[in-house]
């Protein structure tokens, strides 16, 4: 029988389960006699044993039995829950976790037997409780089947023919072709988020051609520690090696100048003829760019399970609700094709007004449907803050409030790692040890509180901790010591100054490389990733009492309001959740600062942009006006001033993606339709200021 058609379900229910399972167990490890908790952990094993068997999946069928048994013996009072008993359960966990992963991948379990974890949970049965001292660590074993990724090593690159071309075309034009390796630390935690900057920073000096893996692996953290991509540049090889070694967790980089390639003149003969054709067609597929990618991710969705991740399930109330809009638009369409404007023009118009009453109706119906609880990302939190606090001897409770609160679901994405990272960051160097919180008279148990709230149209994460705060002191010493700040600088910087300097690339104030990163570190690639979906990051701290980073992200990024405005002979959009104030502004009360504009306002000093200078853009007037029209906007708690020609009003945008051969381009967000059919540009506040 042919199980494919149910794949899919089976993993979005194995990915529930193992998540039920997950709370479960920090459950039974707080209360262990817990007899409700302890028949849910049965349950669910029990069902996902069923599921597992009627796909085909004997591994994990198996993994599940053995855990039933053990299982079983304390529901029948056996045997004991001890702590070590309950890490060979999350030690199952993690097993399973890495079968559906498998699963996901590559629509099989792999051929990991997770023996290790069979033999502990046998061994606990026969010792009536007693666990066995070797040590068990198979997920890191079936992990080394879906990661498995050692071909990489070398950087060896096997080119077809149209890449060849490409290679020599570049060369041909006085380009370089060069190849990069490059290795990330063993103990990068965000391997994604780094390759992304390395990537960014390739951009900005050349295009890549070829990655290896390949981009959508590398983005799906599916590589060990290395990849390689052949990037053409008017650069040498050089400047690359410096660029990329100055990457915070790149441990090495291997740069080599490729040579012409020998092609097949049939081939090159098929690769112009290609070319050709791209450029005739080029403007005919960007009109069905949008048509074309969802036929893609369909066919994506339907071919390759990795991208189960991508659904989401919708209540069947919100679905109801968008079938009544749909009936809705039908019948008003029916009444504007029956309706005569000419002799019933009043008709016409409530129509129309309530035409647009739908259309609001059903955008706020499409944002529900795409919006999904935060609890999604936060449930692994938990689990560990628990692994942590064991490995650094800490007792640490993890605080979690307002899952409930919904996001985007392209925002929810990208929002798990940098979470982790701080999460990580606050267990490890801002609480302090039992001994050290005893000497100062705070509470052995430290606090981490994760809270998510919505504000107008975002929504905030806070991550806090009550520990012993940032060192702002320390921090301005490593600063000076790295040479990035001279000593007169940072006696001048104000506190807050000070915690941006953990956001600088490589800036760490870690006296030792642990394996967990200390404040600082990655700080970079979590600023990168959060200002990646249009949020910001903010740090509040005081000494001895603690410190909170602030993520504010917007709800949705589908569809925003924004300020349209002119620069010169074309129009911006700015996101309007950005915008502070507006002002005009005598031209003569602009001053000039170490070659920066500012103005003052309201005695703070607020740096001004000139967009038309920064977009090098034709303005309609002279620079020698006497108004300038400056928009205040907001990037964290820092102020800085647009110039533009003039404000045109408020709208509400359906923003689209710039598609792949844009996607380097500094200063835009994205890109939106106007109503008479011309595109704007939407500005990115984080990249221009």
């Amino acid at each position: 029988m042919d199980m494919s058609q149910y794949l899919q379900i089976f993993i979005e229910e194995s990915n529930e389960h193992v998540q039920s399972l997950n709370q479960s167990l920090l459950q039974l490890e707080k209360d262990p006699e817990d007899k409700d908790v302890l028949n849910e952990i049965f349950r669910v094993a029990h069902t996902i044993k069923g599921m597992a068997g009627t796909m085909g999946f004997t591994k994990m069928t198996k993994l599940t039995h053995d855990m039933e048994n053990v299982l079983q013996a304390i529901r029948n009072n056996e045997i004991t829950v001890t702590s070590e008993l309950v890490d060979i359960l999350f030690k199952c966990l993690d097993a399973l976790e890495n079968y559906v992963s498998n699963v996901v991948a590559t629509s099989g379990e792999g051929d990991k037997e997770c023996t290790d974890i069979i033999s502990a949970l046998k061994s606990i049965l026969e010792n009536k409780g007693m666990v066995s001292s070797a040590p068990v660590n198979e997920k890191t074993s079936v992990n080394n089947e879906s990661n498995d990724n050692s071909k990489y090593i070398t950087g060896n690159l096997e080119f077809d023919e149209f890449e060849k071309n490409a290679v020599n075309k570049a060369i041909d034009m006085g380009m370089y072709a060069v190849k990069i390796t490059v290795a990330l630390n063993k103990g990068c935690l965000l391997k994604a988020a780094r390759a992304f900057v390395i990537f960014q920073t390739l951009e900005k000096f050349g295009e890549i051609v070829k990655a290896q893996p390949n981009v959508q692996d590398i983005e799906d953290e599916k590589f060990d520690s290395e990849f390689t991509v052949v990037v053409l540049s008017k650069e040498n090889e050089n400047l690359f090696s410096k660029e990329i070694n100055s990457i915070a967790e790149v441990e090495e980089v291997l740069v080599t100048a490729l040579s012409k390639f020998k092609v097949d003149s049939a081939v090159s003969d098929t690769v112009k003829k290609v070319e050709a054709q791209v450029e005739e067609k080029a403007e005919q597929a960007e009109k069905t760019a949008a048509k074309e990618d969802n036929v893609h991710d369909a066919h994506k969705q339907s071919n390759a399970p990795k991208k189960a991740q991508r659904t989401v399930r919708v209540d069947i109330d919100r679905l109801d609700v968008l079938m009544n809009l749909v009936g809705e638009l039908i019948i008003t369409k029916t009444r504007l094709e029956e309706s005569d404007i000419t002799s019933n023009a009043q008709e016409y118009r409530e129509t129309i007004e309530y035409l647009e009453r739908i259309t609001t109706n059903l955008n706020d119906a499409v944002m529900k449907v795409r919006m999904v609880p935060v609890e999604t990302v936060f449930n692994r939190f938990p689990r560990m803050v628990r692994d942590i606090a064991k490995d650094l001897g800490k007792d640490i409770q993890l605080i979690m409030s307002g899952e409930e609160t919904e996001l985007d679901r392209t925002v929810i994405d990208e929002i798990g790692d940098p979470l982790i990272h701080m999460l990580r960051n606050s267990c490890d160097h801002g609480l302090e040890s039992t001994e050290r919180r005893k000497e100062l008279g705070k509470p052995e148990v430290g606090t981490i509180n994760l809270t998510a709230y919505q504000s107008g149209n975002n929504v905030i994460i806070e991550v806090s901790d009550d520990g012993q705060g940032i060192n702002t002191e320390k921090t301005k010493a490593k600063a000076v010591e790295k040479g990035i700040i001279t000593r007169e600088e940072a006696a001048a910087m104000t506190q807050q100054e000070a915690i941006e300097l953990l956001f600088r690339p490589s800036f760490s104030t870690a006296d030792k490389v642990t394996g967990l990163s200390g404040r600082g570190v990655g700080l970079d690639v979590v600023k990168t990733k959060i200002e990646q979906v249009g949020g910001t990051v903010e740090v509040e701290t005081q000494k001895n009492k603690g410190s909170s980073f602030i993520i504010k992200l917007p709800l949705t990024l589908a569809i925003y309001q924004a300020l349209l405005v002119n620069v010169g002979n074309e129009k911006y959009f700015i996101p309007l959740g950005a915008i502070y104030q507006i002002y005009n502004w005598p031209a003569d009360e602009v001053k000039t600062v170490q070659g920066q504009e500012i103005i003052l306002l309201r005695n703070m000093v607020v740096p001004i942009t000139r967009v038309a200078d920064t977009l090098d853009i034709e303005e309609e007037e002279a620079k020698d006006k006497k108004q300038l029209k400056i928009v205040i906007v907001r990037k964290g708690e820092k102020l800085t001033g647009l110039v533009v020609d003039s404000v045109i009003g408020q709208q509400e945008i359906v923003i689209k993606s710039l598609g792949k051969l844009l996607s380097g381009i500094k200063y835009f967000a994205g890109a939106t339709i106007l109503g008479d059919g011309s595109v704007a540009l939407i500005i990115d506040v984080n990249s221009i200021t």
